[in-house]
């Protein structure tokens, strides 16, 4: 049974989710690659299509596309903006305007210290975001404080909001209007197929004609 996470992160107190313990690294590698096998096969196919539409019409606007995350999402979001504006680059059609907003840290610590950390993506999206742009949020629990003012300003200002989640989803599937979710408590297992989601996002917009 999967349980909610009501707070972000994986403290080194909390094992919940990690494993069955107590197993040799060739049996817990057994155990890992079942699990990810079977969530592969889970995976909702539909949510993919669905944020592939919202990609390519922000593309076929020129509007842009924000992702963010915390933690190793920090660092997916970071790979699937460049996968996006550069991996799915086309010859001689239009590229794909995406950026992370963990990039930016300069950016990111200024309003950490004076603002808080719950405002490091909603402050950045004050800025940038435009009606119509794209914001994608990563986060395992969907709980995280920063990315639920993210989403919340984003649907405020008319952008369309795309959320990848595990666990139950959390608060953030349900103010998302697209949310890919891995049913799993495994974090890596979580994190490995939202990095898979973006690269298939990739290569799919890569090889369109």
């Amino acid at each position: 049974m999967i349980k909610e996470k009501k707070t972000p992160g994986l403290a080194a107190s909390n094992m919940t989710g990690t494993g069955p313990g107590g197993l040799s690294a060739r049996k817990f590698a057994e155990w890992y690659r079942d699990l990810e096998i079977e969530k592969w096969k889970e995976m909702d196919l539909n949510a993919i299509s669905d944020i592939a539409g919202a990609i390519e019409k922000a593309e076929k606007k020129g509007k842009q596309i924000f992702v963010m995350g915390n933690g190793g999402s920090a660092a997916t979001a970071s790979h699937i903006a460049t996968d996006w504006s550069k991996t799915a680059e086309r010859v001689g059609k239009p590229l794909i305007r995406c950026i992370s907003l963990n990039d930016n840290v300069p950016f990111m610590t200024a309003i950490a210290n004076d603002l808080g950390y719950d405002e490091v993506f909603v402050r950045q999206l004050r800025n940038l975001l435009n009606p119509g742009d794209v914001v994608v949020i990563i986060t395992g629990s969907g709980n995280s404080p920063n990315v639920i003012k993210a989403a919340e300003y984003a649907r405020k200002t008319g952008a369309v909001t795309v959320g990848m989640t595990g666990f139950t989803g959390g608060k953030l599937c349900k103010l998302v209007d697209i949310c890919l979710h891995i049913d799993s408590d495994q974090y890596g297992v979580i994190e490995d197929l939202h990095m898979a989601a973006g690269s298939i996002l990739a290569f799919y917009l890569k090889q369109r004609k």
